[in-house]
């Protein structure tokens, strides 16, 4: 657990995270471990490692309402919680959280010649979630965009893996480009990506931005 200012964050493994503070949000959870109850639960797109079923029943309880992209309303339709579905640039308040959401898509990541694994126009989304007057950006599966880098945030989490999303290097361009007061990387350790990735995000980000790089809990 790391905590910034009165907010609680636990990295649950890949992009999962769990932001515990008045409320609780949790992000993307994917074979995470935890007890935790979602006030608010933010789901950026419709890949399974993403929108987990067995994760979102577990995380879940019945007044948790789920922000999704349009794009997971199918796979979302099982389950009987409220949802909110946006839009990339759209902005909503949900019980006390204010969440902003902002296009994810791929510039470079080629699933064959010419079809990128993220197409902008799929409407995927990461999410600038503010909590107790304190703005946490975590921005789903994403190169290094230009919407990313406009982004003024406390808190930002990267992934760093490549392959799918930015590399570390991309990332490291990303975390100076952008204002935050602290990145940390993601997106590494189960499916693509080790903690050397994470490693060479802090060395190549330098002294321009705090990095942490967090246990696995």
């Amino acid at each position: 657990m790391w905590a910034y200012k009165d907010v609680k964050v636990h990295w649950l493994g890949h992009d999962s995270f769990v932001l515990q503070g008045s409320k609780v949000v949790v992000i993307d959870p994917f074979k995470a471990k935890g007890n935790y109850k979602a006030d608010v639960l933010l789901i950026s797109h419709e890949h399974s490692d993403h929108l987990s079923d067995d994760d979102i029943a577990r995380l879940t309880s019945p007044s948790s309402t789920v922000i999704a992209p349009r794009i997971c309303e199918k796979p979302l339709s099982k389950f009987p919680l409220e949802k909110k579905f946006v839009e990339p640039g759209s902005r909503s308040e949900v019980k006390g959280v204010f969440i902003e959401a902002v296009p994810a898509y791929n510039l470079n990541k080629y699933r064959e010649p010419g079809m990128v694994f993220h197409p902008r126009a799929d409407g995927r989304v990461g999410y600038v979630v503010t909590l107790d007057g304190v703005r946490f950006y975590h921005s789903g599966d994403s190169d290094a965009t230009p919407e990313m880098k406009a982004l003024d945030v406390d808190v930002a989490f990267l992934p760093v893996s490549g392959t799918y999303v930015m590399t570390a290097e991309e990332a490291a361009d990303a975390a100076k480009a952008m204002k935050a007061k602290v990145v940390i990387p993601m997106h590494y350790g189960r499916i693509v990506g080790s903690v050397a990735d994470a490693e060479r995000f802090k060395r190549l980000v330098g002294g321009t931005t705090r990095v942490e790089i967090l246990e696995e809990e």
